[in-house]
């Protein structure tokens, strides 16, 4: 029998990074109540900006490149189960925690808001409570898990867009352009080429914040037309390049290179964007233009570099990895609320903003790993969510085998 570590398109370093992007979030997320001045729920008494430029390095790449593996994995899945079969599993594995997580997940960051309300004053007791906000379709509160509606918007235009190429592709003539045409755009040029459209989409829209670089589409059933292109192309180009398997060798070779471009312009998307300042930059002007454009190569850069040197580094078998790649859907949907529930805890205690950040993203992970290993992965929630329920017997067995 053939198991996942023989299979010849088990990409593990791509499956890493994945669920690495997943994992991130919640140190991303913890980091947020110690910047230097509040824009979170919790202003904790230790601040440092070394945590706003922990939360920009890890925001600048984190989900474009987790829209790039999503594409690939898309495709992947497309290609051998067929368009049918794909939507119902897109359905069940992806609008379905969607509907089903959503509400539970918005009553924990709820009571979050009104302990942290409580702690710090804001509600005294005895006293009538606040208004209730009013939703509609520009403001609904997808919370962090916008990336599920995303992914489905995402799946959705894929089938449409690929369904008349596909009647059209008999002979294979259009698939052959297709595939010279993303064969020619990867490359030690390919960040800038990419750039171009998302800083065109930067510049233009006067609600852009340069700290945050893509937006992020938490709020409202029609995502900002920059996330739409900064994720939607990252999207695509994952989408095209798992025809083409050819060139993950490629940006293997060339992750060095996107690396070093990452990191210039990643420091200097920071200095234009004057730090952890969440004013929208505004109308069209030159400073804009030159910051919409180092954001833009900032983002592209870092995603293809950690692609890159994922492919290069993780792509032999490691169970740690592949259980950490597993539980990472569930760590993601679950770790919000905990983290701010985490965060109004020990706002007020002492000690270095680090510590606190490491205590409660350890501790945020703990509670999750610990709920996906007595409920997740062993029932029937594993088979929803991952695709598969890992026998009790086999996890120890599997336990018991070295990583590589």
């Amino acid at each position: 029998m053939t198991t996942d570590i023989d299979r010849p398109e088990r990409l593990h370093g791509l499956d890493a990074l994945r669920g690495g992007a997943l994992l991130l979030g919640v140190v991303l997320h913890a980091s947020l109540s110690f910047f230097p001045q509040q824009i979170w729920i919790a202003a904790d008494q230790s601040t440092s900006i070394g945590a706003a430029w922990l939360f920009f390095a890890i925001h600048l790449f984190r989900m474009t490149a987790f829209f790039l593996i999503a594409g690939l994995f898309a495709h992947m899945m497309l290609a051998r189960r067929g368009w049918l079969s794909f939507a119902k599993d897109r359905v069940m594995r992806i609008a379905g925690p969607l509907a089903s997580f959503w509400f539970p997940v918005m009553v924990g960051i709820v009571g979050a808001l009104i302990w942290n309300a409580h702690a710090s004053g804001l509600i005294v007791p005895g006293a009538p409570p606040p208004p209730p906000p009013t939703y509609d379709w520009t403001n609904f509160p997808l919370t962090h898990l916008w990336f599920l509606y995303v992914l489905m918007l995402f799946y959705v235009a894929a089938l449409i867009l690929r369904a008349p190429f596909a009647l059209l592709d008999k002979d294979g003539g259009w698939g052959g352009t297709v595939d010279w045409f993303t064969g020619a755009l990867i490359g030690p040029w390919t960040p800038a080429l990419l750039a171009a459209p998302l800083a065109l989409a930067m510049y233009l829209d006067p609600k852009w914040v340069a700290f945050f670089a893509v937006t992020t589409p938490d709020a409202g059933l029609v995502p900002a037309p920059v996330a739409l292109v900064g994720f939607g192309l990252a999207f695509a180009v994952g989408f095209l390049i798992d025809r083409r398997r050819d060139l993950l060798d490629r940006i293997a070779a060339w992750s060095p290179l996107y690396l070093a471009v990452a990191v210039v312009s990643g420091v200097y998307a920071y200095i234009l964007a004057g730090g952890p300042v969440v004013t929208p930059v505004g109308e069209p002007t030159d400073a804009k233009a030159v910051a919409a454009a180092v954001v833009a190569l900032a983002v592209y850069s870092s995603a293809f570099a950690a692609m890159g040197l994922c492919l290069r580094f993780l792509s032999g078998h490691s169970t740690i990895r592949r259980y950490l790649a597993d539980s990472s859907y569930w760590v993601y949907i679950l770790h919000l609320p905990l983290v701010m529930l985490a965060q109004v805890w020990v706002q007020d205690w002492a000690g270095p903003w680090w510590l606190k950040l490491a205590g409660v993203s350890l501790g945020v992970f703990a509670v999750c790993l610990i709920t996906y290993e007595l409920l997740i992965r062993h029932s029937f929630m594993g088979q929803w969510l991952n695709g598969r329920r890992v026998p009790w017997r086999q996890s120890r067995e599997m336990a018991a085998v070295p990583a590589e």
